[in-house]
């Protein structure tokens, strides 16, 4: 008895979930379009700021670059100052 009494709560189950199933389709389709819509903004504002960011990293690579010419020896007059000085301990 017990057996067919599960039986038939099964498929009312089942009955149930066939009848609501449009209505669990529509929520998880509009939950599906929430998301997608927030990701595409997502992406679009991440997207955005990385396009800056990698353009504001090639104007500085392009600025260091340019001038090299001037830093690059004040940082080997630097470095030998640097080793100069390191190398005479002074007495206390």
């Amino acid at each position: 008895m017990r057996t067919f009494v599960n039986f038939l709560l099964v498929v009312a189950v089942l009955l149930l979930a066939i009848k609501l199933w449009p209505v669990v389709a529509l929520i998880l389709g509009a939950m599906g379009l929430a998301l997608s819509i927030g990701g595409g903004l997502l992406g679009l504002t991440l997207g955005g700021a990385f396009a800056f960011l990698a353009a504001l990293l090639a104007v500085a690579f392009v600025v260091v670059l340019v001038l090299s010419p001037l830093w690059l020896p004040v940082l080997a007059v630097v470095g030998i100052v640097a080793l100069v000085r390191r190398s005479n301990p002074r007495p206390v």
